[in-house]
């Protein structure tokens, strides 16, 4: 009786008190398998190193950009993207806007299209040319219709959007220069080409016309639409296009003016605001790591909606160099559309910058905001005022990268504008008159040998692959007999290649020679840049240009996906399809 006594008296057995201590008891244990969870949870997250790149943006994007034995970018010998290679054709692939013979009508109407372009006024004439000897009007309406059905229906393989209006030609009185805006049919490239070619014109006994031949590609100088002249000074900012429609498009063959932006007063100097990038390991590093910074640079410059202060000259890796060593002085404007970026950006060269700073600083009383940490997020430089502000990096690779301002939190806020660089127009323009010598109607293969090919333990089956006759064999199937191949490789020997000739019409970078030596508008254009020193015709405008004359082919054979099974970057490094 006692025992039962002492059992009563015990409030947590009481049967009205089983419940609420069960419900307790349940409660204690999923606080602590929940705190359990978390530190699990936690310890797994700091030490753990997770395999899908998406978890990890910024370090696996830069694992693939840089190289973990050297802390510099993989030495490549492809040419870097710019914002023209992520135009997709269909900005401008409105086929309701190309000419075609139905819309030119001989009889001199104006009740088809409007094919002038560049400002040029409508042709003014009867509508027959009135008979007469001597030297023939090229804007007569009737000479203009000839010249563009001629155009047509010569040059098949391209879409003509329009025509300028056609000038006097040569001394002779029989020839006439006109240019048109077109591109290639099917086109996977975006962007218009113009060319301007010499047109020579018969006329018969009874008074009637005909185009008796039309010359090599931009041989109409006479039409080429003159440079404007425009003045330098403070460029308004201008950010990423709202919408696709106001996307701008590249025009390869139009006049450039690259010149610098000047600054034109002290009261627009004063009233500007500055950045710019001093020190730093990025000189001499390969292109892509380059553009990778300097993209980082210019992002930061519009967010803060700053001019970026930047230096034009570009120190150019030994993998581009002729001399196999880096070399010094190169300028920005010999590998990039900076006409295209001055428009589009603002941007000041510092040749120009510090010359105003030096003359206003003290007298303006302009102040500098230096930042010597990568680590300051642009978000936190938001509210300076300060008229420059410098970013000045140390030795210390690779911390002292540009990009790495714009990893961590700062990646998802500071967009790299890619959209503002485009590659030279001038080099694009050489591309350009290499596909219109083999009148836009070609394959093109990528043959990939050079170090690779001997390195057999990373590519053991590349020598093999890619010799001639396996190349016969390959490429049997997918381009037809006689075609016009050109063959973008870095065989230094163009004659490992003779036996493709006897089934192929071959064409190699080397072939057009003529497009960048001393007598070229290359050659003339970029010396006159270059203060009257010639410019070399270095490795990384070959490879820009070889990749981008094999991106226009109608069929396009790639080593690594069509040639051979071996894997881009060696073996076992093959991307598997998910």
């Amino acid at each position: 009786m006692q025992g039962r006594t002492l059992l009563s008296r015990s409030a947590s057995f009481r049967p009205e008190n089983l419940g609420p201590n069960a419900l307790h008891l349940i409660g204690n244990l999923c606080f602590a398998l929940f705190v359990i969870g978390v530190l699990t949870f936690t310890i797994i997250a700091a030490t753990y190193q997770p395999e899908d790149p998406l978890l990890h943006p910024s370090t696996k994007l830069t694992s693939f950009l840089i190289s973990t034995s050297n802390a510099t970018f993989h030495a490549d010998d492809s040419t870097a993207h710019t914002g023209d290679d992520f135009l997709t054709p269909n900005f401008t692939s409105d086929a309701s806007s190309v000419i075609t013979l139905s819309d030119i009508s001989l009889s001199g109407d104006e009740n088809g299209k409007s094919v002038a372009t560049d400002g040029d006024e409508a042709t003014e004439s009867s509508p027959h040319t009135v008979c007469a000897d001597g030297p023939i009007k090229c804007t007569d309406a009737e000479i203009f219709q000839i010249m563009m059905r001629a155009a047509i229906e010569i040059f098949s393989d391209i879409h003509f959007y329009r025509f300028g209006k056609p000038v006097q030609g040569g001394d002779d009185g029989m020839s006439c220069d006109m240019a048109w805006r077109f591109r290639p049919k099917n086109a996977k490239r975006t962007g218009f080409y113009k060319d301007y070619r010499r047109f020579e014109i018969a006329r018969s006994v009874n008074c009637t016309y005909s185009v008796v031949k039309i010359r090599d590609y931009h041989t109409g100088i006479n039409a080429r639409k003159k440079r404007k002249s425009t003045k330098g000074g403070e460029v308004k900012h201008k950010g990423a296009p709202d919408s696709l429609s106001e996307v701008v498009v590249p025009v390869v063959g139009e006049a450039v003016n690259d010149t610098l932006p000047v600054v034109e007063s002290e009261s627009k100097f004063r009233s500007g605001k500055y950045l710019i990038y001093t020190g730093g390991g990025e000189r001499c590093k390969s292109m892509n790591h380059y553009l990778w910074s300097f993209l980082c640079a210019l992002g930061e410059a519009q967010y803060l909606n700053r001019t970026l202060v930047m230096d034009l000259s570009i120190c150019l890796n030994s993998m581009y160099s002729l001399s196999n060593q880096d070399e010094e002085g190169k300028d920005f404007r010999f590998y990039f559309d900076f006409e295209h970026l001055r428009d589009s950006a603002s941007v000041l060269d510092q040749h120009q910058f510090w010359e105003g700073w030096n003359k206003w600083e003290k007298k303006d009383k302009l102040k500098l905001y230096l930042v010597e940490d990568f680590k300051i997020t642009p978000m936190s430089l938001g509210d300076v005022n300060d008229a420059l502000i410098m970013r000045k990096f140390g030795t210390v690779e690779p911390d002292n990268y540009w990009y790495r301002v714009c990893e961590g939190e700062t990646e998802s806020v500071i967009q790299r504008p890619w959209h503002l660089i485009w590659k030279s127009r001038r080099l694009m323009d050489i591309v350009s008159g290499i596909a219109s010598r083999m009148n836009w109607d070609y394959d093109a293969v990528h043959v990939v040998r050079g170090e690779k090919a001997k390195n057999t333990e990373l590519w053991p089956n590349l020598a093999a692959d890619t010799s001639p006759s396996a190349l016969l064999s390959s490429l049997r199937e997918k381009i037809d007999d006689g075609r016009h191949l050109y063959v973008a490789t870095n065989e230094p020997d163009n004659s490992f290649f003779d036996p493709l000739k006897d089934k192929y019409t071959t064409h190699f970078l080397d072939d057009f020679k003529d497009s960048w030596d001393e007598n070229s508008e290359w050659y003339l254009e970029t010396k006159k840049l270059n203060s009257g020193v010639p410019v070399e015709f270095d490795g990384y405008m070959r490879v820009e240009v070889d990749t981008e004359v094999f991106l226009r082919g109608k069929k396009q054979i790639e080593t690594f996906n069509d040639l051979t099974h071996d894997c881009k970057d060696g073996i076992n490094t093959c991307r598997t399809a998910s």
